[in-house]
């Protein structure tokens, strides 16, 4: 004698043979935020410091006088905030212009 099954079908899906596919994403993360840093020295001058900006920044020359004027008064200032990889290029290239030019000029990041 043949078994009756009361789910209506033999896979246990109602007799139709699909199942339902789920497909699970990695939810991507943002990447910790860097601030980009430049020191006073005393020996930089004012327009190096805004050339630097505009050049790597891409600030404008208000924007930039702004900035530089902050490193002036205060020791430090941020120049931007971008990824690690992003926030480490820049400050390679501020400070090897800086040291084409004959400025010791520094800057450094940190974690915002």
């Amino acid at each position: 004698m043949a078994e009756r099954r009361d789910d209506g079908g033999e896979d246990g899906n109602g007799g139709t043979g699909a199942g339902i596919a789920t497909k699970t994403r990695a939810k991507t993360k943002q990447p910790t935020p860097y601030r980009v840093l430049m020191l006073n020295d005393d020996y930089t001058p004012m327009e190096f410091v805004v050339l630097c900006l505009q050049r790597f920044f891409r600030m404008d020359m208000e924007a930039a006088t702004r900035v530089m004027l902050h490193v002036h008064q205060k020791g430090v200032g941020v120049c931007g905030t971008f990824s690690y990889e992003v926030a480490e290029t820049k400050v390679s290239q501020v400070m090897d212009f800086a040291k084409q030019n004959q400025h010791p000029l520094q800057c450094t990041l940190e974690k915002a």
